[in-house]
């Protein structure tokens, strides 16, 4: 029997909360509905380093990769080889082992390629020997994935050009989860009501701007109303002052997910990406873009490239500058759209980007159309 093989370098979470955790997960299910689709068994090959091994000895055993289509892998936010607890791998061959093995048997392998953070000085918390070493460890990385991928997924088209990977390079961006969508409202509340969920701790996501917007917005009189969804956590960790500024009339704050977090989604209008320009943000693609267009949100966001080309690929909402009065625009003019972009969320959104069809597109691309 013909299968497919998912080759994990971690540990899959099994309760995903951060978009890096969410992904594994739901690519997962799409190539279980992708192998049931096309009668093929599918083998997930994940875990620690001796973990892994264990897998692949079996897989090996019984000459299992001789009738593997392709393979699919993601990295993380740290090399491949770090993986491990305590990042120092028991094995440090299985992943030059099983990439070796399919590449020799002329096995087209993927990678998704999740981030280039640790090119970037300003973002890269690690100085002096560490910095070198790691970015070191980094470069070869690349170097070893150019030797045996097929193709790298990348979140955007438009991180390519910082991926030194010498191979087909592909944007495969998050994808929505198949759900019922209940905010089918076809007018907006008045006062409006507008949702932003994330991290409150960095102002590079914008929310400070935000804020500051809400404030111009209603100066005279209350016109919107805004939800944040954050950790509790981080909200105990903000200053006196950064508190004081959330504490209007018109801001509610909660720290739901889940279940709850999907009600919340059902009382509001549209949804917030305000994330601050800059060259990383231009190539990035939040998780939660497709998390607030699969609860039938339409989204106000910044124009950072990447969100901006999928947004106005719908067009799912409204996009504007990295302001505050820029914001203000954008929720002033949101309305006399509302509804065609209600329409498109219903009616495209899932079909053009929901996981299962990301699965697809990297089949594709891996097996160049053969089944």
């Amino acid at each position: 029997m013909k299968n497919i093989l998912i080759y994990y370098p971690f540990t899959i979470a099994t309760n995903p909360k951060s978009g890096s955790a969410i992904r594994p997960v739901e690519m997962l299910k799409a190539f279980e509905v992708y192998a049931d689709k096309h009668g093929l068994e599918i083998i997930v090959i994940s875990g620690t380093t001796k973990e892994r091994r264990m897998l692949w000895n079996k897989v090996v055993a019984e000459k299992k990769y001789e009738h593997t289509l392709f393979c699919y892998s993601e990295n993380q936010t740290i090399p491949l080889w770090l993986t491990d607890p305590g990042h120092i791998p028991k094995d440090w061959k299985i992943d030059k082992d099983v990439f070796k093995t399919l590449k020799n048997h002329h096995v087209p392998i993927g990678i998704f390629y999740r981030d280039v953070y640790w090119k970037f000085d300003e973002l890269y918390s690690l100085k002096g020997l560490k910095k070198f070493v790691m970015q070191s460890i980094y470069k070869m990385e690349e170097k070893f994935y150019g030797k045996y991928m097929h193709t790298v997924f990348l979140p955007s088209d438009a991180m390519g050009k910082y991926v030194n990977i010498n191979t087909d390079k592909m944007a495969l961006p998050p994808g929505g989860r198949f759900t019922e969508i209940h905010t089918d409202s076809k007018v907006i509340q008045q006062p409006f009501k507008g949702i932003y969920v994330g991290g409150i701790n960095n102002d590079d996501y914008g929310l400070p701007t935000l804020v500051e917007s809400y404030e111009l917005l209603n100066k005279d009189s209350v016109i919107g109303e805004l939800i944040i969804v954050c950790r509790e956590e981080e909200f105990t960790e903000l200053s006196s002052s950064d508190k004081e500024k959330l504490s209007k009339t018109y801001i509610t704050l909660k720290h739901v997910s889940g279940a709850d977090l999907q009600q919340v989604y059902e009382e509001v209008d549209f949804a917030f990406i305000p994330r601050k320009r800059s060259v990383y943000n231009d190539f990035a693609v939040p998780i939660k873009l497709v998390e607030y267009l699969t609860a039938g949100l339409p989204i106000i966001a910044t124009n950072c490239s990447a969100q901006e080309d999928f947004i106005k690929s719908g067009p799912y909402g409204v996009i504007t500058g990295d302001d505050a009065a820029s914001l203000v625009l954008g929720m002033k003019s949101i309305e006399p759209h509302f509804t065609e972009f209600k329409r498109n969320i219903q009616q495209s959104f899932l079909q053009k980007h929901a996981w299962n069809e990301r699965a697809e597109q990297a089949a594709h691309a891996l097996l160049g159309g053969k089944q």
